[in-house]
Order: C-alpha cells, then structure tokens, then sequence
C-alpha cells in the first residue's frame, strides 16, 4: 500500500514511517526538514519537504496519495491553526483514507475523558480549540481520528487494542500509551479500516 505520513520526522512520526516500512508498505514521509526523518534509508521509503501552514507544498506532497497518516503535534512556540490548516490540505487532496492522531479529552473523547481531564486540557487554551476543529475537519471528511492519552516512549503494548469512545475504559485521568502502540492502531485503521468517521482510542491493555 502507498502511504503518506505527515510529521515524520516527530516522535509519532517517525514510528509510524519505522512500522510502515516493516509491515511492507512504500512511504512518502513529510516534513518541514526532512533530513529530520531519521529512519534508514530504504528503496520504498521517499522524503518529501513540506509545511502545512503552506497549502500549496502540502498538495504537492499529498498528490496521488491513497492512504494518508498524520502524526502532527503542537510543537512548542508553534501558532494555533497549524492542526486545522494541515487537515483542510489533507482533505483538499482527496486521499481514500484518512488517519489523523488527535488527543484524548478533547472535542468527542471530552466527556469519555472526565472533568479531571477536562480541566487540564483547557491550559492549552487557543490550541485546544486547533485541536478540535482539525478532528472535526477529518471526521467531516470520513476520516478516522484516534484519541491518545498522554504519550510515552516505551515498547509496543503486548496487549494493545482498539476501541470506540463506547469502550473507553472509565478512570480518573487516562492512562499512557507509548507512541508504538498509537502507530500499530493507526497503521491497523490504514491497512483495515474500522472506524471510518469516528473516534478510536489505542489502548496498552
């Protein structure tokens, strides 16, 4: 499958660009410096220069794309609108699929999340609100969204699963989920759909 990851050379990223390459997929890996995607170079794997806060770099990127991944954060000192400007291009570029990595807590997740959440997701002020409306952008289009809780660096979870908001697991504050086991899910969702328009949660256990 040809896939096209947006924020490769991020942490998310760059699993995501890791795994793909080892399930057998050829990948276009975006970034704003792309000698930042520190993967060994492959024969399937092609680096591509460009920022979502430009459209017509991003549309570049993505054309001919099938199936495109997002692994976009909020970066430090980076103003709001990056989130919603980057899914506007993806959708304008009218890939098959769509597989966006958002927050658990925010827009759809925020009940399922729990006032503790809740309230501390608000610090993140104007860029929460990027937040949601970039999910919105990417449910609107059919796309898939998983909601993560607070990230971690550690190893693929042994136990690691997919739910809906329905099954998210009720607790004070969510539990972390290592970068590994978001890129698993969201190549999962990518190569088997199952939760096309709506909200997933990439569980360890």
């Amino acid at each position: 499958m040809q896939l096209t990851i947006l924020a490769a050379s991020g942490a998310t990223g760059l699993a995501l660009t890791r795994q793909a390459l080892d399930r057998g997929h050829t990948v276009t890996a975006v970034a704003r410096t792309p000698a930042r995607i520190t993967v060994p170079d492959d024969p399937r794997l092609t680096r591509v220069a460009a920022d979502v806060r430009d459209p017509a770099s991003i549309a570049e990127a993505l054309r001919g794309s099938q199936v495109v991944l997002s692994g976009l954060g909020v970066a430090k000192g980076d103003r709001p609108g990056a989130l919603t400007s980057g899914a506007r291009a993806v959708v304008a570029a009218g890939p098959e699929r769509i597989v966006w990595l958002g927050a658990y807590g925010t827009g759809p997740s925020a009940r399922s999340a729990g006032p503790v959440t809740r309230t501390l997701l608000k610090a993140l002020g104007a860029q929460l609100a990027d937040k949601v409306a970039a999910d919105a952008t990417v449910l609107q289009a059919g796309g898939t969204v998983f909601h993560a809780g607070p990230l971690s660096n550690g190893p693929l979870g042994p136990r690691r699963r997919t739910t809906g908001l329905d099954g998210a697991p009720r607790r004070l504050l969510p539990a972390r989920v290592s970068r590994e086991t978001v890129a698993a899910a969201m190549l999962d969702e990518a190569e088997d759909p199952r939760h096309a328009g709506r909200i997933a949660l990439p569980l360890s256990r």
